[in-house]
């Protein structure tokens, strides 16, 4: 199957095969069926979700198998690949070897799409924006809408738009450096670039191959096409350059370049007039006001009036799982920040409270140093509950500078916490580790945790 033109593409009657059976994997199966394609599934775990999966896809016409990967999967045309599965992977070498095309779900839905494409990726504070800036983008002549890392796929988004065209969609990715290791043509209207800290690097042999995957997202843009970036991020200052894009900066810091600033507790626009006073702004902070600045940057880009930007940045109050508060229990304040899954996060989260915290921090490791937390304790840190498969990691690094607890699951992490908080503490799950020893992903995390707490509420 030849792919080098996107404009030539045509997969009907072409035998596509999907690694992976996650959202994003369903996704591209029923878009590419959609399309006309021979599709076949292959996932190598068999658990309830994977079984529920297969016969979703079994009763829509489309064959596939779990537990292990036969043969079939190399009887193909071209691979879709799950974002789950890295690059040097064994099974994606196989399939090189055979000179099979493979493209990530990111990259195969934007085959099939015309519309503008606002892509944000960063080691931190993606979701966050993306959510701001989806609200920001909705006019008459905007129709924006929210898909990719944060949970729902771009392959089901496009496929809606396909059943149902709107001519003035606007797709807002958020964008891991995963979904970008099997791009080809992929090419973002406006490419948002928050920050580049330490993560993931149990997956990249390097910092250097991690920025590197952040950066494709660069890859095809032209003169049409805009990166605005962090001009405060030593990494991206230094890295991003381009001769294709116009580079758009912002920053927290009131730089005269910049479409937006921050001066005397004010955000004004590039003709220095008032966009909004900062004690209007609904999410505080000056993590949030970068991640602002970044969406109403873009949103600008696109064409969204100011007034538009102002009345999101006084309205919006932030994402499930991101510093939500979940309950005041006795006094104690309980915070849901699972989506902190690098460290930077934690630092940031833990920036955001005075203290006393207990803080539950773990799950699968990512490579991080976790001694890197101990200046943000500043004596406000009266207990760590490790967690998870990086629960010894944890206790080894932490234990000259607080008191860690070594426990498997979050169920006995907010145990403890019953027992050792009082009046006045914060518990605050940010975990600083991937999800996936005990959980579906971050969301589903978080949510048990929410359960766990209600209980405690109920109790």
């Amino acid at each position: 199957m030849q792919i080098d033109q996107r404009y030539k593409i045509n997969i009907r009657d072409q035998n596509i095969t999907v690694i992976g059976m996650s959202r994003s994997g369903m996704a591209a199966a029923y878009l590419a069926q959609q399309l006309g394609a021979r599709v076949f599934v292959s996932d190598n775990t068999d658990n309830p979700v994977t079984r529920s999966n297969l016969h979703k896809l079994q009763d829509s016409g489309i064959n596939g198998e779990i537990g292990g990967h036969s043969d079939q999967i190399f009887a193909t045309d071209l691979w879709v690949l799950s974002p789950g599965i890295a690059e040097d992977s064994t099974l994606v070498k196989s399939a090189l070897d055979r000179h099979i095309p493979i493209v990530s779900e990111i990259e195969f839905a934007s085959w099939f799409t015309e519309a503008p494409i606002i892509a944000v990726t960063g080691s931190n504070g993606k979701t966050t924006t993306v959510h701001a800036l989806t609200e920001m983008c909705q006019s008459e002549t905007i129709h924006g809408v929210l898909a990719g890392n944060m949970g729902v796929p771009f392959a089901k988004k496009v496929l809606a738009d396909i059943i149902n065209p709107d001519p003035a969609r606007v797709f807002i990715l958020e964008i891991s450096s995963f979904q970008m290791e099997f791009i080809l043509h992929f090419k973002p209207r406006i490419a948002v670039f928050l920050n580049i800290s330490p993560d993931h690097l149990d997956r990249y042999p390097s910092m250097s191959e991690y920025i590197t995957a952040k950066l494709k997202m660069t890859a095809n843009l032209d003169l049409e096409d805009y990166i605005v970036f962090n001009l405060d991020d030593k990494i991206l200052d230094e890295k991003l350059k381009s001769d294709k894009a116009w580079l758009v900066p912002f920053s927290i810091k009131p730089y005269a370049e910049t479409t937006y600033f921050i001066n005397n507790n004010k955000i004004y626009n590039f003709e220095h007039a008032t966009l909004i006073p900062l004690d209007a702004v609904a999410l505080p902070g000056p993590h949030n006001s970068a991640n602002l600045l970044a969406a109403a940057t873009a949103a600008h880009l696109i064409g969204i009036p100011d007034e538009t930007i102002a009345t999101v940045m006084h309205t919006f109050r932030g994402v499930p799982h991101r510093l939500e508060e979940v309950a005041v229990v006795n006094g104690i304040t309980y915070v849901n920040d699972s989506k902190a899954t690098n460290l930077d996060a934690v630092k940031v989260a833990l920036q955001s409270y005075p203290g006393p915290i207990i803080l539950i921090l773990g799950g699968k490791d990512k490579g991080g140093d976790f001694a890197e937390l101990i200046p943000y304790f500043a004596d406000k840190v009266k207990l760590i509950i490790a967690i998870g498969q990086a629960r010894p990691k944890i206790s080894a690094a932490l234990r000259d500078a607080a008191r860690p607890i070594a426990v498997e699951g979050l169920r006995d992490a907010v145990k403890i916490t019953r027992e050792s908080a009082e009046s006045g503490d914060v518990v605050l799950l940010s975990p600083g580790c991937a999800s996936f020893d005990q959980f579906r992903d971050f969301e589903d995390r978080g949510d048990q945790f929410r359960e766990i707490v209600m209980e405690l509420v109920n109790d």
